[in-house]
C-alpha cells in the first residue's frame, strides 16, 4: 500500500513554486524511482507529491550562449546518453549515465533525482563533480546558484531547502573544452549494479600534450558524500605524464577520503579501489585529451 495523501501536478515552475511554498512537506516528483520506494518501504508516510515531469522548461538538454551545457532536472538517463550535444562535449556523463540501472530505469529515473535524492553511490553525480557542475534551485523567494560540490551535506541529505526546486544542472565550457575525462565504476555485477566506488578524472593538458594543467578527481561512496580530492589534483598540476605522475595519484588519493565498512564492501577492498581506478581513470582521461600513456 502507497501511503500518498494527495498527488498534484504542475505545468510551470512558477505553479510548482507556488504548491511547494504553501504546502508543507510537499516534494516535487519527476521520474519517481527513488520516492516510490521510499513510500512503499514506509520510510515516507501520508506524503504528498507535486509531479514536475510536465513542465517543459526542466526537460531540455542545450548550449548556452556562453558555451556552457545546461540540462533540465527531469531529464530522463536516457535521454542524457543518447544526446549528442552530451556525448560530444562531456561524454564522461553520459557514459555514467549508461550504467545506471535497467533500461526500463534509465528510460524514466531523472538526473535531479539522481542529484536531489542525496544517495551517495549515485553515478551521475560523481562526473558532475568532477565537471565542476553548478546547480540553479529557484523557489518563490528567488533563484540561487551553488557549486554542486556545496550541495550534499551528508547521506542522504542536502541544502535544498523544501520549498526550493532544481531548475537547472550547468556545466562551464571551461570544465569540458580542449579537456579528456573518464567515468570508471566498480561493482559485483557488469550490469543493474550500485557502485561499489566510482571515481571521475577530468584533465587538459598542455599544448605539446606532455603536461597536466588541471586536473580533476571525483570519488563516489569513497566518502559520507561524493568528494573532490583537491590536494591530489594540486600535486599532479604541471607534472609530466608518466609512470611519476600516477604513482603520485595513487599514493596521495587515499589521504583525503573516509572510506567505510558496508555491506557491499570492506574498507580495505575500497580502499585498494581507490588506489586502482584514479590510475586506470586517470590514463584513460590523458588519453581521450590527446596524450600518450606507456
Amino acid at each position: 500500500m502507497y501511503d500518498i495523501r494527495e498527488s498534484l501536478t504542475a505545468h510551470t515552475v512558477e505553479e510548482a513554486l507556488s504548491l511547494l511554498s504553501t504546502h508543507e512537506g510537499m516534494i516535487p516528483a519527476a521520474g519517481g524511482t527513488d520516492i516510490l520506494i521510499k513510500v512503499r518501504e514506509r520510510k515516507l508516510k501520508a506524503v504528498s507529491l507535486v509531479s514536475i515531469l510536465g513542465i517543459p522548461e526542466l526537460n531540455t538538454i542545450s548550449m548556452g550562449e556562453d558555451g556552457s551545457i545546461c540540462i533540465g532536472p527531469v531529464c530522463c538517463f536516457t535521454r542524457i546518453t543518447e544526446d549528442p550535444l552530451i556525448m560530444e562535449n562531456v561524454p564522461m556523463l553520459g557514459e555514467a549515465c549508461r550504467q545506471i540501472g535497467s533500461p526500463q530505469i534509465r528510460n524514466v529515473a531523472t538526473i535531479g533525482g539522481n542529484i536531489c535524492n542525496g544517495a551517495v553511490s549515485a553515478d551521475s553525480v560523481t562526473p558532475l563533480y568532477a565537471l565542476d557542475a553548478i546547480l540553479t534551485l529557484r523557489s518563490v523567494k528567488g533563484e540561487r546558484c551553488i557549486p554542486i560540490r556545496e550541495f550534499h551535506t551528508g547521506p542522504g541529505k542536502t541544502v535544498r531547502n523544501p520549498d526550493e526546486l532544481l531548475t537547472m544542472i550547468r556545466i562551464p565550457k571551461e570544465s569540458f573544452a580542449k579537456h579528456g575525462s573518464c567515468y570508471i565504476k566498480f561493482g559485483q555485477r557488469k550490469a543493474m549494479e550500485i557502485a561499489t566506488l566510482g571515481c571521475a578524472v577530468n584533465v587538459s593538458l598542455s599544448e605539446d600534450k606532455t603536461k597536466i594543467c588541471s586536473a580533476a578527481i571525483a570519488y563516489g561512496v569513497a566518502a559520507p558524500t561524493p568528494v573532490r580530492c583537491t590536494e591530489t589534483e594540486t600535486l599532479l598540476t604541471g607534472m609530466t605524464i608518466g609512470p611519476e605522475l600516477f604513482k603520485t595519484a595513487r599514493e596521495h588519493v587515499t589521504a583525503e577520503l573516509q572510506p567505510r565498512d558496508s555491506w557491499r564492501a570492506s574498507k580495505e577492498l575500497r580502499i585498494q579501489l581507490i588506489k586502482e581506478l584514479v590510475v586506470r581513470a586517470l590514463k584513460s582521461a590523458v588519453i581521450r585529451a590527446g596524450g600518450e600513456v606507456d
